[in-house]
């Protein structure tokens, strides 16, 4: 019964991230989770940790099946088994955490402990085989009183203080001291709610007239040669009305020619853009037939400075951005040797490209600056904080979600991309293939969107910010420097036990 209730503990924490944003689920669920690992025994706690997880991420991404069944060409049993396989390997980081905290901390001291243990094997969770921080418990509180603490301490250090938070309140639940839970509950996100009535930026300049255009191209055909023209005029036909904008921006892939065969193309749409005295940015796969490397780029045409008289566009330029961190299976094969050809899943198209550079140029667009997060990018706030500048402007991410259907997929990547607009108090722009598009805000507060599934051209004034918040400033140094000190007197106090 107690590996049930860890694994339906951990289900229910997709209710608190978006679509459904039930966030007062995450501390709840949490903290019913850490009472179970206290009542259980040293040797139960690794098996609670991996049902725990198993439950999180089986439900939290069971949007990854769609893109599997519905465009990986297997049978239901091989599109299951690679899921299960894909959880499994997820929950090994909470059932690491189990262990540890089990072994080696008495439940006394977890508020102090518990944080650091978190935070370490998150970490770990972001960066193995290139990572996957998807569902961090941090973004579950973008819509509750403790958003405030995203612009000091960012998404990870918020996911530390809801551990030391439900850790605390297992603790004297199971002590049956019911009046500190409730007291430190209150104090905790009535902080967050008070930091969130404080302005960390503010407005500054005339507000700056952006179009995102969403295609809503289906992803079977894609890829498709013969399908390759039709998109390509479609973009062109949404843009016609909008040339009026100061800036446009097209998805993902938007153009699904490789680059060097698609120049006559963009010279024409470089010419059109100056013509209109707009710049425009747009998703391209980049293929150098030198070399064999791939791409995955936004590159910029038209006016590259708002005093320029024509476009700047010529291949290669370097107004451009090579996403980093790529997606296994979807942009990279690990042991690619041994994978390919033993399923379609692994001989998807467009799965082979190369890494950009970690630190990247900001692309420029009609003189503004913005910081490019491409696709699942805007997971890694660290990666993003790095390509920051003081002339930056705004953040933008393009993704193509058409890969996960009507899933709760694409509203999750529209809540991180939230999460970071108000965690560096800078605007987002997230343009998409099928939706979610959306402007945010610098409070990470959405400004408008289109719905998914819909053709259609987003069109609104978006106002650059001046200013920092203190997360931009120092980085994740805070909750690290924090939680190790926590850890450091948690182990003495331990011993002490």
């Amino acid at each position: 019964m107690l590996y049930i209730l860890s694994l339906l503990l951990g289900a229910s924490l997709t209710l608190s991230y978006a679509p459904f944003s039930y966030w007062a689920v995450m501390p709840i669920a949490l903290t019913g989770y850490l009472c179970i690992l206290h009542k259980a025994r040293l040797e139960q706690a690794g098996k609670l940790g991996f049902c725990f997880g198993l439950g999180w991420f089986g439900a939290g991404i069971s949007w990854v099946h769609v893109s599997i069944a519905d465009f990986g060409g297997l049978p239901l049993a091989g599109s299951i088994g690679l899921m299960v396989l894909l959880c499994s390997y997820l929950s090994l980081y909470p059932m690491l955490f189990s262990k540890l905290a089990k072994r080696y901390f008495s439940p006394q001291v977890w508020a102090l402990a518990l944080p650091f243990l978190w935070l370490l094997c998150e970490w770990a969770r972001g960066i193995f085989l290139t990572g996957f921080p998807w569902l961090s418990i941090g973004y579950s509180q973008m819509q509750s009183p403790l958003a405030g603490w995203l612009p000091v301490i960012g998404e990870f250090g918020v996911s530390a203080l809801l551990m030391a938070l439900c850790a605390a309140c297992a603790v004297w639940l199971l002590s049956k001291r019911y009046l500190p839970p409730i007291i430190l509950s209150v104090l905790v996100y009535l902080s967050g709610w008070t930091l969130n009535q404080h302005n960390w930026v503010s407005p500054t300049g005339e507000p700056v007239h952006i179009a995102m255009v969403q295609g809503n191209i289906p992803q079977d055909i894609r890829w498709a040669p013969e399908q390759d023209w039709p998109t390509m005029k479609k973009y062109l036909e949404l843009t016609e009305a909008h040339w009026d904008n100061q800036v446009i921006i097209w998805p993902e892939a938007a153009i699904p020619q490789l680059e060097p065969i698609a120049a006559d193309y963009l010279m024409q749409l470089d010419q059109e853009a100056a013509e209109n005295k707009t710049g425009l940015l747009t998703g391209i796969v980049n293929y150098n037939f030198e070399t064999r490397q791939a791409y995955n780029s936004i590159i910029g045409v038209g006016l590259k400075e708002s005093t320029d008289s024509e476009g700047h566009y010529h291949y290669p330029q370097t107004n451009r951005f090579d996403k980093h961190h790529l997606l296994p299976i979807g942009e990279f094969i690990p042991m690619e040797d041994w994978l390919r050809g033993l399923a379609p899943i692994f001989d998807l198209p467009m799965s082979s490209f190369t890494r950009g550079d970690y630190q990247q140029v900001n692309l420029l667009a009609n003189g503004f600056h913005f910081a490019p997060a491409l696709c699942f990018e805007i997971a890694f706030p660290r990666q993003i904080r790095q390509n920051l500048y003081e002339d930056t402007d705004f953040i933008i991410t393009v993704s193509n979600d058409a890969w996960f259907g009507h899933s709760h997929g694409p509203a999750q990547h529209l809540e991180i991309a939230q999460v970071r607009a108000k965690e560096f108090g800078l605007p987002v722009m997230r343009s998409t293939n099928n939706g979610i598009t959306a402007f945010i805000n610098a409070d990470g507060e959405i400004k408008s969107r289109l719905p998914q599934f819909e053709t259609g051209v987003l069109s609104d004034e978006i106002q650059r910010v001046s200013g920092t918040t203190p997360y931009r400033y120092i980085g994740d140094l805070g909750p690290w420097v924090l939680t190790v000190l926590a850890f450091v007197i948690a182990i003495r106090l331990n011993r002490t036990k």
